[in-house]
């Protein structure tokens, strides 16, 4: 039988590229959005998230009409992504940023978990390395970028990631369920690749995101992976792909770009500072997407 995956905000950047992927590998998925999805075969529940009933009640419904017909009330669920969030710093006021953000995925976590589903996939964010929405220009503690850094953001977005991940820590230490955050990187849809000429001739431009990115759909294939893989308890993973958005190998480049930043381990050749060695390590990850394939040589 093929797994139940209920994804939030699969109408989202991220999301309405990772459905449609989860959708090809057989999963049958419901989304739960505030607008509809387009992707046949995915019916969306408008559900408000912050709303600690609505989302009970979204987790242990059918996920069609077509459930009716069983007789035997809803089917279990799988596994819940939850990628549902304001998306971005700058778009609501600080304090509905944080509010939206924090107690949404509490409101996931504890229905999943108290519904008896046990694998939950949480979005998380680079922004928890406390650079990309900092006051002014800060430099990062080190590099590569690592699941054991000290994260330390400034701002109301990534400090909601930074208490998400706690909340699912505690969860999962509560349930010993399997829950998985994704700090994901800066995500890239295929018709953006025509920004890369300009990331590339204005390396300052990128430093925020550490000069790296998740193509969209690799990041598909990043959720597909963490739920094929069980048994990991609380995880926290880098969603980036492989490499540098940089001519120059990496050592070099940040020799000159972040000459105060120390780097504390041998890199690839062209290693993404924010590196995604664990997800290839653990989960077996392979990119598919890297942005040479899709931007001319200069």
């Amino acid at each position: 039988m093929n797994k139940r995956i209920i994804f939030t905000g699969g109408s989202g950047k991220a999301g309405r590229h990772s459905v449609p992927y989860l959708v090809d590998k057989g999963y049958a998925v419901r989304n739960l959005d505030l607008v509809p999805l387009d992707c046949p075969g995915v019916n969306t529940l408008i559900t408000d998230l912050t709303d600690s009933g609505e989302t009970f009640n979204a987790l242990s419904m059918h996920f069609g009409a077509e459930g009716l017909n069983t007789g035997a009330g809803p089917a279990p669920v799988d596994a819940v992504v939850h990628f549902a969030a304001i998306p971005s710093l700058l778009m609501k006021p600080d304090n509905k940023t944080f509010q939206v953000n924090a107690i949404s995925t509490y409101n996931v976590l504890e229905a999943a978990l108290k519904l008896g589903i046990r694998k939950v996939i949480i979005a998380s964010s680079e922004t928890t390395y406390g650079v990309c929405f900092a006051e002014g220009d800060k430099d990062f503690h080190s590099f590569p970028l690592e699941e054991d850094y000290d994260i330390d953001p400034m701002d109301s977005y990534g400090l909601s990631k930074v208490v998400n991940e706690k909340t699912a820590r505690a969860f999962q230490m509560r349930t010993g369920a399997d829950v998985y955050a994704l700090r994901i990187g800066n995500v890239i849809e295929p018709h953006e690749y025509d920004r890369f000429p300009g990331f590339l001739a204005d390396p300052p431009s990128r430093k925020r995101n550490a000069w790296s990115y998740i193509d969209a759909r690799d990041l598909g294939q990043i959720v597909h992976l963490c739920i094929e893989k069980d048994g990991l308890g609380f995880q926290v993973f880098n969603a980036v792909n492989d490499t540098i958005t940089a001519n120059e190998p990496t050592r070099d480049f940040l020799k000159r770009w972040a000459p105060n930043t120390p780097i504390h381990r041998e890199l690839g050749e062209f290693e993404a500072p924010l590196s995604n060695r664990k997800i290839r390590e653990i989960l077996g990850f392979k990119e598919e997407h890297n942005w040479r394939k899709y931007v001319p040589k200069s």
